[in-house]
């Protein structure tokens, strides 16, 4: 299995293609993707890039940190592992108790 890069700050225009040739230059690239907007699907500046080793992986971090793409620096780090998402509703708490029936007067 491959390393995650985390890239950052990328100019809305960079597409997943242009991604993966900057990379390919340092190793094996399994998969470039950039992270979009559910709604609109406009880039938010921010993708993964996953090479093939982790030595490849380090090299491209070195090499392309600080890396001027379509007019930005680019941020690239190791990505971090992705925190569990909690299912369903999220807003806490159960609907305990009674329902909302009239009040009775004795």
């Amino acid at each position: 299995m491959g390393k995650k890069i985390y890239v950052g700050n990328l100019s809305f225009s960079t597409d997943s293609d242009q991604l993966t040739s900057v990379f390919a230059a340092h190793g094996t690239v399994l998969s470039a993707n950039i992270i979009t907007d559910r709604d609109t699907g406009r880039s938010k500046g921010f993708a993964f890039v996953e090479m093939e080793s982790d030595n490849e992986a380090n090299t491209a971090i070195e090499k392309l940190n600080g890396m001027d793409l379509g007019g930005r620096a680019m941020n690239i780090s190791e990505a971090k592992p992705q925190e569990k998402r909690m299912g369903g509703n999220s807003r806490g708490g159960g609907r305990g108790g009674f329902g909302g029936g009239a009040r009775r007067s004795y």
